[in-house]
């Protein structure tokens, strides 16, 4: 299947899971099965007939019970720059998501993304701290810590239902589709249940400052900064620099519309081009358009490497806020005091 088709299949299944529609209907058996399977395993786990590995340091777990992009990437982000900012030293695991490794592997910033996963680069590029990439997240771990004795706090990126690894925190991330239709998958988006048990919950919605009544649960503020030209990262440029000029958006990130959303926030009117999450642009997909600027993400900008260029690219980083009583939350939690 071609990336557009692709692109495209994937937007016609979120909608679908927007609404309780004849196909979610028809697919609830399915559903039904597919929870008892995570019932079940998730029972294992807790009646210990399978083990729960404890691998070392407190791990904080940011990750979703839904499928797609939430924003879980820049929550990793400025989660790791707040604990190095509450004096702790915190390292990152991440399964790597295509990547093509087996055993526990180290991603450094200059890493290829085909080697460590885009996700894992971005952290590692943005954040500096050791990020070490395992499918066996336990023995992401247990690396991490033998390579990097001074890590005192892991956060992983995704892994909610890895339950064989321990965990001290887990944060659950939400976009503005909180748990759409409801359902299990493959009716529905949901993984897990949406009253499965987090520690604290953090939504990402643009459109609205209403939070849902859940307990423990903050705003995410996604905010983009000035763009950056690939080929020369020192040239910056405001977004509202853009307008009124031909601008192409392009996104293979989970959520491709919040991307654009931004951008039409910021005063632009972007043709757009939704890409497959993980895209690996091993060509150039824009030789056929005529825009001046073409601007992307930062996590599809870790995967452009030397094969082709194009200088038309400009990169949209993207800064999460986390909300001052979320931080003290974890905090307080990985010191084994309970927030105040």
């Amino acid at each position: 299947m071609s990336g557009g088709l692709l692109a495209r299949a994937e937007a016609r299944i979120a909608r679908e899971w927007q609404r309780r529609g004849p196909l979610a209907w028809a697919l609830t058996p399915l559903a039904a099965l597919f929870g008892a399977c995570a019932a079940l395993r998730r029972a294992a786990f807790a009646a210990g007939w399978k083990e729960t590995v404890d691998a070392g340091p407190p791990v904080v777990v940011v990750g979703n019970v839904t499928v797609g992009g939430t924003g879980k990437t820049p929550t990793v982000i400025a989660l790791v720059d707040a604990l190095r900012a509450n004096g702790f030293h915190p390292g990152v695991v991440s399964r790597g998501y295509g990547a093509a490794i087996r055993e526990p592997a180290e991603v450094r910033p200059d890493s290829l993304a085909s080697r460590a996963g885009d996700e894992p680069l971005l952290i590692a590029r943005r954040t500096q701290a050791p990020v070490m990439v395992c499918p066996d997240r336990v023995a992401a771990i247990r690396a991490l810590a033998a390579s990097h004795p001074e890590v005192d706090v892991v956060v992983s990126d995704d892994g909610l239902q890895h339950y064989r690894m321990a965990r001290r925190v887990e944060l659950v991330v939400f976009d503005h589709r909180l748990g759409g239709n409801g359902f299990l998958l493959p009716a529905g988006p949901l993984r897990e249940p949406l009253t499965r048990h987090r520690d604290a919950t953090l939504v990402n919605d643009p459109y609205s400052r209403a939070l849902p009544p859940w307990p423990d649960t903050f705003a995410l503020r996604l905010a983009p900064g000035d763009a950056w030209h690939l080929d020369e990262p020192s040239r910056r440029r405001p977004l509202a620099q853009f307008a009124g000029e031909r601008v192409l958006a392009a996104a293979g990130i989970g959520a491709p519309e919040r991307f654009f959303a931004t951008l039409r926030a910021a005063g632009l009117t972007p043709a757009t081009r939704a890409l497959p999450d993980h895209y690996a642009f091993a060509d150039n997909p824009f030789t056929s358009d005529d825009a001046e600027v073409i601007l992307i993400t930062e996590k599809d900008a870790v995967k452009l490497g030397t094969s082709w260029r194009d200088a038309r690219l400009w990169v949209v980083p993207v800064e999460a806020a986390l909300d001052p009583r979320l931080i003290a939350l974890v905090v307080e939690k990985l010191r084994g005091r309970s927030p105040a």
